[in-house]
């Protein structure tokens, strides 16, 4: 029996796409192999890489003078290859909101003159920072636009004169995005899009240069543009299995309609919190995730009663990361409506029970 897989990633994927990789694993297209076995330098694979950057294309609205590069190492080999590939004068502004700001922030201090131009951490990272000090002369701005750990977004981009650098790992193809506004996005597939293993870079096409002279050849942008992300052997499977999501995103309606059901998901789930006088959502309301919904009982003893049974009861996977405690419902764009409106049935009968 399938559950309801509330993981912050990786996370679920739509049983359709599941399906379909099912039902060509072991012979992908009449080819008499399994995608896992083909070579990356094949006809057959090549289709699939170049479909891959071509819808990223299409759903994202990319325009022409970027880059879609399809790599490795995950969102957190990005902390490094960003300052590495970027910084020409030496400096940077970062805007930490979370775990993983402060994780890139920190990375990104090995390599130049970083500086915080706003933080929330000194109020848990409730928020999102309105009020930012940019330096004129940095080389970019750097923010997370969804926070998974801490349930927060952002709903208006900060203006800067440089180069806005944005890790979209949790909200990737699950709302509307001007790419034209940014000089790099960038996310991990393990959420929203496929299994882990890749990452997404969207470049600026004049961002690229030659990085840094000890930049290893993995991390250069330039090295993997030149190649079309083929340098190496790319995660092939995950590819693949992007593509099929892709797809799958594109028979829905795009971007535009998965955006309208996301914020649907997530109004639902908030409504009844809201309502309730049991549960607390402690994010500023303004800044609320739609991707990730963190929330509290009135005490640390019925979280973990609530995480047992939710578990018991096909609700997996909703226990909250051990920075912020309570629960966690991760509703990536693979959630249907029917495992929101069930969990807050489930919500109800325990607050009725232990409220």
């Amino acid at each position: 029996m399938r559950v309801y897989n509330f993981s912050a990633g990786p996370s679920m994927l739509p049983l359709e796409v599941l399906q379909e990789a099912q039902a060509e694993f072991v012979d992908y297209k009449g080819c008499g192999m399994s995608v896992t076995e083909m070579s990356h330098r094949s006809k057959q694979f090549d289709a699939i890489h170049n479909e891959c950057i071509s819808l990223i294309r299409e759903l994202m609205g990319v325009p022409e003078n970027y880059e879609v590069l399809l790599v490795q190492g995950g969102a957190s080999t990005q902390f490094a290859a960003i300052p590495m590939n970027l910084l020409t004068s030496g400096k940077a502004d970062y805007v930490v909101t979370g775990n993983f700001a402060k994780k890139a922030y920190k990375e990104a201090l090995k390599y130049g003159d970083i500086h915080v131009a706003g933080s929330s951490e000194a109020d848990k990272f409730t928020y999102i920072p309105k009020e930012l000090d940019i330096r004129d002369d940095a080389d970019y701005l750097y923010i997370c636009q969804n926070n998974t750990i801490f349930g927060t977004r952002y709903n208006k981009l900060p203006e800067c004169k440089m180069p806005l650098v944005a890790d979209i790992s949790s909200n990737i193809l699950s709302e509307e995005m001007d790419v034209s506004k940014y000089g790099v996005l960038y996310a991990g597939a393990q959420k929203n899009l496929a299994p882990a293993g890749l990452t997404i870079v969207i470049v600026r096409k004049d961002l690229i240069k030659e990085p840094m002279s000890y930049c290893p050849t993995m991390l250069s942008w330039k090295v993997m543009a030149e190649n079309n992300s083929l340098y190496n052997t790319p995660p092939c499977f995950a590819i693949y299995m992007a593509m099929l999501n892709l797809r799958h995103l594109k028979k829905l309606g795009g971007v535009k309609e998965m955006q309208k059901i996301n914020v649907f998901k997530a109004g639902l789930l908030y409504d009844y919190i809201d309502s309730s006088s049991f549960y607390v959502n402690r994010v500023n309301k303004e800044d609320r995730s739609y991707m990730n919904v963190p929330f509290n009982t009135p005490n640390a003893d019925l979280d973990a009663m609530f995480v047992k049974q939710a578990g018991e009861n096909g609700f997996v996977s909703i226990k909250g990361h051990r920075l912020v405690g309570g629960m966690r419902a991760s509703i990536y764009n693979a959630m249907p409506v029917e495992g929101i409106t069930s969990l807050i049935e489930f919500m109800k009968e325990f607050e009725r029970v232990n409220g």
